[in-house]
């Protein structure tokens, strides 16, 4: 059927401010420059015909700006633990995950929350394992049952076992980066695979304002060596570490991300790279850093508009709120970050279910999400447009007297044009009441239920658990 499909977008910032705002970006990195505190990157920049002071502060200049820009890639292809395509990064394809390392989790029971354990971490994997609507991965907790320094690597460990889903990850630095790198080379089969296959994004931040720490670039220069697709994505606090005005927040936090593109194209040009920024508020008030205050919302999209121009893939959010617990707020603030999230086409969205300022995390929040992003999904799909579509001819048919109920047309279209809902309730007042007058926490949480004691992912082949556990044990943490 010939015709054309009318999907909803959304758009913050025309041609003149995305021109401005670029200009800024490059009068940051031209003029006012980054300090960098990695000696190799610093050697690097010298080489590329950047200009150090004795501060380490870097000037970098606008060709190389420019090149670097041009030379990444604008598509990523991200494959699942059997390894099979999960996700395209890039263009407005936008995919949906949990978010990582959060200190404390909600008690199921929903009286209070506790310090997060590994089994947290296997837990989120498990339920994110069994929600279709959920694309990848991440740790959701941070055992504090583990030290500090195995953390991530156990973390890896666990998700790996208990789903089948990509991972988006974090690390202490190189040397348990290179080990979760080992045990994806056990899966894929050898580096090669890891390389043309890649299973994990790594995530690493700088230091707003426009610092970038050694840890943070030796991260990032192992992953450009790699290959591994990274994520260096800065967090500027509007009105802290950043301006309080959202076009400086944004100038600021686009330059620090430039600036890690530049020394990761100058290690690997072409090497796999994501844009992003996590543009923080601090409430002059509380004093806290929200995550959901509508000028968040304004720098965020600001930010991915400014990525789709640069033609690159981009870090995004869903699904996160300022709320204590899973209550109207966070279903509110949650489901309206995951939906401009897909209006404005951000391709690798993290954080479902992160609460309380990205401290607490609900895994029954996770489960809402999974309903509320399906239905974003269905509404990105659009409006096919078609002589199908339009019915004319079945409205001659049906005419002023008779019904579409039973129509042939009806019967053909509906599974594909009527969404489902699994949580939602849809029933009226006397039936919800004679159902039990759950709420949707309460629906939630039954359905969490379920998920843990029935869903079994597939497991890993013995030979390659075996594989694992011996990279764990012979690791040098």
């Amino acid at each position: 059927m010939e015709g054309i499909n009318e999907r909803p977008a959304l758009v913050l910032l025309s041609q003149e401010a995305k021109g401005r705002i670029h200009q800024s970006v490059l009068r940051i990195l031209c003029e006012m420059g980054m300090q960098v505190l990695h000696e190799g990157a610093i050697k690097l920049l010298k080489g590329a015909g950047c200009l150090v002071d004795e501060n380490r502060v870097v000037r970098i200049p606008e060709a190389l700006v420019e090149k670097s820009i041009q030379s990444a890639p604008r598509n990523i292809p991200i494959y699942d633990r059997e390894g099979h395509l999960a996700m395209d990064l890039g263009g407005d394809r936008s995919y949906y995950g949990t978010g990582s390392d959060l200190l404390y989790t909600l008690n199921m029971d929903g009286r209070g929350r506790h310090r997060s354990l590994l089994e947290d971490v296997r837990r989120a994997a498990l339920v994110c394992d069994a929600l279709v609507n959920l694309d990848f991965i991440m740790s959701f907790a941070h055992p504090s049952d583990v030290l500090p320094h195995e953390a991530y690597l156990r973390s890896f460990q666990a998700m790996v076992e208990c789903s089948t889903k990509p991972i988006v990850c974090t690390a202490e630095g190189r040397h348990d980066l290179a080990e979760i790198r080992q045990i994806a080379a056990v899966l894929r089969g050898g580096d090669k695979e890891v390389r043309s296959h890649p299973y994990f994004v790594h995530y690493a931040e700088p230091t707003s304002p426009r610092k970038h720490p050694v840890e943070s670039v030796d991260k990032l220069l192992f992953c450009a060596e790699m290959g591994i697709p990274v994520v260096y994505s800065p967090a500027p606090m509007a009105g802290a570490t950043a301006p309080i005005t959202v076009a400086g927040h944004v100038a600021q936090g686009l330059a620090e991300s430039i600036c890690g593109l530049v020394i990761h194209q100058l290690k690997a040009e072409g090497a796999p790279f994501i844009m992003g920024m996590g543009p923080a508020v601090m409430d002059m008030v509380t004093a806290q850093s929200s995550y959901n205050a509508p000028e968040y919302y304004l720098g965020y999209l600001a930010a991915i508009e400014m990525t789709h121009d640069y033609d690159l893939p981009s870090w995004g959010y869903a699904g996160t709120s300022d709320a204590q617990i899973p209550d109207g707020q966070a279903t509110f603030e949650a489901g309206l970050c995951a939906f401009l999230s897909a209006m404005s086409g951000a391709n690798l969205n993290h954080d479902a279910g992160y609460l309380d300022f990205g401290r607490t995390g609900s895994l029954e929040m996770v489960v809402i999400l999974d309903e509320l992003i399906g239905q974003i999904k269905w509404l990105r799909q659009g409006i096919p447009v078609n002589e199908e579509t339009l019915a004319l001819n079945v409205m001659e048919e049906v005419g002023v007297n008779g019904h579409f109920l039973s129509h042939l047309h009806t019967m053909k279209h509906v599974s594909t044009t009527q969404w489902r809902p699994k949580l939602t309730s849809r029933l009226g007042y006397d039936r919800w009441q004679q159902t039990g007058s759950s709420t949707l926490l309460d629906r939630a949480g039954k359905r969490l239920k379920q998920i843990l004691e029935t869903h079994q992912p597939p497991p890993l082949p013995e030979d390659k658990a075996e594989a694992i556990r011996r990279v764990i044990e012979g690791s040098k943490l």
